[in-house]
């Protein structure tokens, strides 16, 4: 009897470690690490159908695995460039909202000066007929200008529409004395009465202030959303280090290697690889919202005061209101002229025989509002900048959280309601290491990505730098103030078109911090000799207007 149990025992023994073989063979199978590795599109040849010893692994567990040296090097390769989808693809918002706001605005702008030089010329043209077509050049070269100076160009927008203004004025007042012959320089006399005897009312004086400070914020919030664009596109084009390579072959692969590729790593544990290899994205982030703050403020400036739409729409009505105040002061306008720069010779005597009222005597006839131009580009520009806000907002504080929205995604971690069943980097459990902070230097302790603090990247800083010029260039329009786009060298002295404010008085909450170095002495002598430049002007005009009132007092 007791030899009949031992044989059932040995029986017995012998089924279980016979079962527990199989089970074990079937533990290390590699039969879904086969299937999942030609997913990807890689070849079976020479991967192991059972888990081999892994001592030749150099990233994952030297234990038993699934994973060949050529395997760990391919899922090497594959982690990062699936890393580098990631981001340009998480990047997309960003990236598209400031490209497709960018082309939008600018196609906007673009068709309302379109509009607004048609609009100017349909109605002088009915208005004025021949004399306006003689002289329509005066017209076209101002919104040749004011493009130019939109499109980054170096215009003086003052000393343009100055210019504009005078010229305007020799070219009437020789229209409205047809009976005289005047030289060059007497035109240039003339123009020099332009501020002095105001022949067009206080129309150049509103129109400079409103302008001036409306190109001013279109034209640096168009540059803003280019430099937004720019900075985006590059900084979504991320490079890895090695030690990100590491850490994301790690992360990503290494499950395959241990036999587990239907594993997803644990959410904490990817937001601590993300930041790790993203430290430097999110040094970006201050600067970023920085710019995003002031791109927002510029943008209500064009929504209230500095409404470029408001300014162009209706550009021809003021330059004619404008006209019809120099003809009804023609008589007094004349005389001043005559009196300042002296009496002008008589024209021959075709021209002498016309007189005043049959040269230019027409008066201003508005358009209908059904006349006008549509609204340019299908919008309005308050539509248009709401929308531009709206997006804008959304992508604050977007570098930092960029490795929070990465670990989101489904595709790439289990999710943190599933902190027990995900890959932690060594096994299927749960992640234990504390989240580091943002940034590169929070990274000096990061458990899975070697950083090295000490080396910023100088790409990304190279985007901070932009960001910050782009920055300081919104805050100085959104005050007001001009800034050229072309020759930073330049910026120092100012491109010249003040601050479009003038008689108005700007708000001045948003304060202008400079971070350039202060000046050294040789500037300080280049500001005294402008000084001392300026003081010889204003005696040379002082000396010049004694003469003009002596010369008076003389007649």
């Amino acid at each position: 009897m007791p030899s009949r149990i031992g044989a059932l025992l040995f029986s017995f023994t012998g089924l279980l470690l016979s079962l527990s073989v199989k089970a074990d063979v079937k533990a290390r199978s590699c039969s879904e690490v086969r299937q999942a590795y030609s997913a990807k599109g890689f070849s079976l040849v020479n991967i192991p159908y059972q888990e081999i010893a892994g001592e030749h692994l150099r990233i994952c567990p030297q234990e038993y695995t699934c994973c060949t040296t050529e395997m760990e090097d391919k899922l090497s390769q594959q982690s990062k460039l699936e890393f580098e989808n990631l981001v340009e693809e998480t990047s997309h918002f960003v990236r598209t909202t400031f490209v497709s706001r960018h082309k939008k605005f600018d196609e906007f702008f673009r068709e309302l000066l379109e509009n607004a030089e048609k609009s100017l010329n349909d109605m002088f043209v009915r208005t004025y007929g021949m004399l306006y077509m003689q002289n329509s050049e005066v017209f076209q070269d101002l919104f040749a200008e004011l493009k130019r100076y939109y499109t980054g160009g170096n215009v003086n927008l003052e000393e343009m529409l100055n210019d504009f203004w005078a010229r305007l004025l020799e070219r009437m007042f020789q229209l409205i004395n047809p009976q005289y012959h005047f030289s060059e320089d007497y035109l240039e006399c003339v123009s020099k009465y332009t501020d002095q005897l105001k022949p067009f009312g206080d129309v150049p004086r509103k129109l400079k202030i409103q302008v001036t400070r409306a190109f001013i914020a279109a034209r640096t919030f168009v540059q803003g959303l280019t430099v937004g664009r720019e900075v985006a596109n590059r900084v979504s084009k991320v490079s890895p280090t090695p030690g990100c390579i590491r850490a994301l072959m790690k992360m990503l692969y290494c499950p395959y290697c241990r036999g587990l590729p239907t594993v997803k790593p644990c959410n904490n544990y990817c937001l601590n690889v993300m930041k790790g290899c993203l430290a430097n994205q999110a040094d970006l982030d201050t600067e970023w919202n920085l710019f995003i703050d002031a791109m927002l403020l510029v943008a209500e400036r064009l929504e209230g005061p500095f409404n470029i739409e408001s300014v162009m729409d209706p550009i021809d009505v003021k330059i004619s209101e404008a006209i019809m105040n120099m003809q009804e002061n023609s008589m007094q306008v004349s005389a001043k002229v005559f009196q300042g720069c002296g009496q002008p010779k008589p024209a021959p005597a075709l021209r002498s025989s016309r007189s005043a009222p049959e040269n230019f005597n027409t008066r201003f006839r508005p358009y209908n509002p059904e006349e006008r131009p549509t609204t340019a580009a299908g919008t309005s520009l308050d539509r248009l900048v709401t929308d531009i806000k709206e997006k804008l907002k959304l992508s604050k504080k977007f570098w930092s959280a960029l490795p929070y929205t990465i670990c989101k995604d489904e595709r790439v971690t289990a999710g943190t309601s599933n902190e027990e069943e995900c890959w932690n980097g060594h096994s299927k459990s749960r992640y234990l290491p504390e989240i580091m902070n943002d940034g590169l230097t929070n990274q000096i302790n990061n458990p899975e990505v070697d950083v090295d603090i000490t080396r910023p990247d100088t790409f990304i800083r190279q985007q901070i730098m932009a960001l910050r010029v782009m920055t300081n260039k919104l805050k100085n329009a959104y005050n007001g103030n001009d800034v050229n786009f072309q020759d930073t060298s330049d910026e120092t002295s100012g491109s010249g078109s003040g601050s479009g404010c003038m008689d108005d008085i700007c708000p001045t909450e948003f304060d202008f911090v400079t971070t350039e170095a202060p000046p050294v002495d040789s500037d300080r002598r280049e500001v005294n000799s402008s000084a001392d430049k300026l003081s010889s002007s204003l005696l040379t005009w002082s000396i010049l207007f004694i003469v003009l009132l002596l010369q008076r007092q003389w007649r």
